[in-house]
């Protein structure tokens, strides 16, 4: 005898819903996502010339006096700040572009994933800003400090703007991208890919790994790659106290089913 579906867990609606109307369905999310991008950019874009002087000022406070960023293409004074406005664009858009996920794959996921779920979606848009942050007011600092000090005599230090965006979207990427550890053990935990316990026992093997991707993700100084890998492993730390939180949270719906006959 087939058991009935959980009404809390699975929604009948959705079990019925057809193909076609789960395509529209992710067309409007999607659309709308790119209608919260499209808003986000025309709010900011006027202001684009600011923000990038915001942007460069880590850099810009540390040229010798009388010294200045340059543009060495004709286009890059129109190009740089629209990239910059783009991308702060997408940036700002994060939280309604998971939200709109959310509304479309929340009808499909049982009762204590949905407890899950949202928590980890939250965390993961706080831990990316998080992430951008700290390379923007701790990162910055001390890598173009370090750069500008070790320039050898004689030699103009003039940074062309794209170049410089290029540079920091690129370190904005890899810290956001590294913030997000913790998310994702708990995920692979919740997959059941390894255990806590397991991710522990591979501690050693994962500091090595942290100062590896450092050393791939930051420019060549020990600097910026300390920056990046201790931060990546106390996230590491983070994610396996989480995991183990989460996987008793995953494992009680389980011992409260009635046992089979």
């Amino acid at each position: 005898m087939n058991a009935k579906p959980d009404d809390n867990q699975m929604p009948p609606e959705h079990q019925e819903m057809p193909l076609i109307e789960h395509l529209l369905e992710l067309r409007n999310r999607l659309l709308k996502m790119v209608l919260a991008v499209v808003i986000c950019f025309a709010a900011i874009y006027p202001f684009a010339n600011e923000l990038y002087l915001w942007l460069s000022e880590p850099i810009r406070s540390l040229l010798p006096v009388g010294q200045t960023m340059i543009a060495t293409d004709v286009t890059s004074p129109f190009f740089a700040p629209l990239k910059l406005a783009l991308v702060l664009s997408v940036f700002a858009a994060i939280p309604i572009i998971l939200y709109q996920l959310w509304s479309f794959i929340a009808p499909g996921l049982y009762a204590h994933e949905k407890r899950l779920a949202f928590p980890l979606l939250f965390t993961s848009v706080l831990l990316f800003y998080l992430g951008a942050a700290f390379a923007y007011y701790v990162v910055f600092p001390l890598v173009f400090g370090f750069f500008t000090a070790v320039g050898p005599e004689g030699i103009v230090e003039l940074p062309d703007i794209s170049s410089y965006l290029n540079f920091v979207l690129k370190m904005f990427f890899a810290f956001g991208v590294a913030f997000e550890i913790p998310i994702a053990t708990v995920l692979l935990v919740l997959t059941g890919a390894t255990t806590p316990d397991d991710l522990a026992a591979k501690r050693p093997y994962v500091v090595v790994g942290c100062f590896v991707i450092g050393m791939l993700l930051t420019p060549p100084d020990i600097i910026s790659q300390t920056l990046l890998a201790v931060p990546m492993w106390i996230l590491f730390e983070i994610g396996i106290l989480f995991g183990r939180l989460v996987r008793r949270e995953v494992e009680e719906p389980e011992t409260d089913e009635p046992a089979g006959e």
